[in-house]
């Protein structure tokens, strides 16, 4: 199973549309993880089709990770690297600028001129956005990873294996 790149992509815009605080790739990792596994409880389907594999901090998507990663230590990319492509597809809906802090590479990212396509996703699939959007709008990333730690099935799965 592979990645909905188109998905991912178009929630970003619309977390940017709706002005969610700090949206940097940490938030957006975990935001990504909270809304894949409240449709996943509710809907039984995840909607991005991603692997979230626990991580120290927080959650961590593997693929959309793994780009991050690669955007974030400026990797040289084979053209044959899964990265490459999605990050291709990803500069189809956004820019994403790199900045260096004195202890990590934080990404941010900048809407192009792709409005947020909602026939892309079902009513319970936006309806499942909009409540994790709604209710995390705000939070700090360091605060969304920490909400996830609340969750029995985080807190049981050991460092570096799937949690969902």
């Amino acid at each position: 199973m592979s990645i909905n790149i188109d998905k991912i992509a178009n929630s970003i815009i619309y977390m940017i549309d709706k002005k969610v605080a700090h949206l940097n790739d940490k938030k957006l990792c975990v935001m990504l993880f909270l809304i894949d596994y409240n449709h996943l409880k509710n809907c039984d389907s995840k909607i991005f089709d991603e692997v979230y594999i626990k991580s120290k901090r927080n959650p961590q998507p593997k693929t959309i990770g793994g780009v991050f990663e690669a955007i974030a230590n400026d990797e040289d990319l084979d053209e044959n690297d899964e990265r490459l492509y999605i990050i291709q597809e990803f500069l189809e809906y956004l820019d994403i600028e790199i900045f260096q802090k004195e202890k990590f590479t934080e990404l941010k990212f900048i809407k192009m001129e792709e409005d947020f396509e909602e026939s892309l996703f079902s009513k319970d699939e936006l309806k499942t956005i909009n409540k994790i959007i709604t209710k995390h709008k705000n939070d700090t990333p360091r605060k969304i990873a920490n909400t996830c730690f609340a969750i029995e099935e985080v807190r049981e799965t050991k460092n570096n294996e799937i949690i969902i």
